[in-house]
């Protein structure tokens, strides 16, 4: 899937600024009528480092009342979350009907960096393609509306964006030694992406994976694709 992904597809600034406007309006009527047709939302956003993730979370954050959504920024469990299933700590953050939850990471990370790093063994990663596919689907028949978006951007633009961040003392934060060393292991996270898309995308939760490299096309594209899912899940 990820090498089907045609990232040349690009958008000008004018044209970027004038969607996105439009985008966000329509987004945030639709807020609205989510709110009124009792409906969980959950987006996912899964991608490389410096793909964007955040950038994009941003835009949609912009379009929602703030009293109807939480973003989840998600790392390595800690505390209480550390000594339970994995899924434990995803299970006690899901939405309120009519509520939106945003995971910057998510669930998967049991199959891509716990898979890739060793911290699951490989019985248990194996074991988790069925264990999310269950979890999605109890949440999809429960009523859900569910977004899973892999953020897909080149190599080489990887690089430019981390050499970027480097010159820039105020995002100097954002670049981590981790993200050097997981360039390093570049091809064992794609074969794990891979598998991840082709393993976890069932049709009642499908992945989208979103041409990243040029930064405006992968926001507009993103919010096209939660406006026209809301519109067609929301009668």
């Amino acid at each position: 899937m990820l090498e089907n992904t045609d990232l040349t597809q690009t958008l000008d600034d004018a044209a970027y600024h004038d969607r996105m406007d439009a985008l966000q309006k329509q987004l945030r009527t639709l807020c609205y009528e989510t709110y009124r047709s009792e409906r969980p939302v959950v987006m996912v956003f899964e991608g490389w480092d410096a793909a964007g993730k955040g950038g994009t979370i941003r835009r949609i954050a912009e379009s929602l009342d703030p009293r109807d959504y939480i973003v989840y920024p998600i790392a390595a469990p800690e505390g209480e979350d550390k000594t339970h299933h994995y899924l434990y700590r995803f299970w006690r953050r899901l939405p309120p009907t009519g509520h939106f939850a945003i995971f910057d990471r998510s669930w998967y990370g049991r199959v891509l960096v716990e898979r890739i790093e060793g911290f699951a063994q490989e019985n248990e990663w194996q074991r988790a393609y069925r264990e999310i596919n269950d979890f999605e689907r109890e949440l999809t028949e429960f009523g859900t509306i569910l977004f899973k978006f892999w953020l897909h951007i080149s190599a080489d633009e990887q690089l430019r964006r981390f050499q970027a961040r480097a010159a820039v003392l105020y995002k100097q934060w954002k670049l981590t030694d981790e993200d050097w060393r997981n360039r390093e292991k570049a091809q064992a996270y794609h074969d794990a992406v891979n598998d991840m898309l082709l393993k976890t995308s069932p049709p009642n939760a499908p992945w989208t994976v979103v041409p990243a490299e040029d930064k405006n096309f992968g926001r507009v594209f993103t919010l096209e694709t939660i406006i026209e899912k809301l519109e067609r899940e929301i009668k």
